[in-house]
């Protein structure tokens, strides 16, 4: 299955880009696995269009500080379901400062929430990626919080 990655906003912080960078590498090891990162910048109008028509076609998970909150093993279980159904590829859509339009949540098959709290979106995208690794590591049945980096 193929993962893409839309972020508003291009990394500057120096843990963020190591972080992202990291788990890329670390997903690498998953034949099955893709990762496309698209980072944009500009306007909520503006990326909430070049968002849905970068997604076209795809099952599209916008994150937003008022969507669902998925628990690890919710979000496993939705890859398996995912990949079950044949589904080729899921774009992840991560705003900017602004959020995402009411057009974008609506176009969204899901709409979920990383947390309670409000994330900044380079902050939002390491976290995201720590997750899909240990999506993958768990459907592998691997120890993950044993590994060594």
């Amino acid at each position: 299955m193929k993962w893409q990655i839309a972020a508003v906003g291009k990394p500057s912080l120096a843990y963020a880009k190591d972080g992202v960078a990291e788990y890329r590498k670390r997903l690498r090891r998953y034949a099955t696995v893709s990762i496309d990162l698209i980072q944009r910048d500009g306007g909520k109008e503006k990326n909430g269009q070049q968002l849905l028509q970068m997604s076209e076609g795809s099952l599209r998970v916008v994150l937003d500080e008022r969507g669902k909150s998925w628990t690890t093993g919710e979000f496993v279980e939705r890859v398996e379901g995912w990949q079950m159904d044949g589904v080729k590829r899921v774009s992840i859509l991560i705003g900017g400062a602004d959020g995402h339009s009411d057009e974008t949540r609506a176009a969204a098959d899901h709409v979920i929430s990383m947390s309670g709290f409000t994330l900044q979106h380079e902050l939002a995208l390491l976290v995201l990626m720590e997750q899909i690794y240990r999506v993958h590591t768990v459907m592998k049945g691997e120890p993950y919080h044993r590994e060594e980096a």
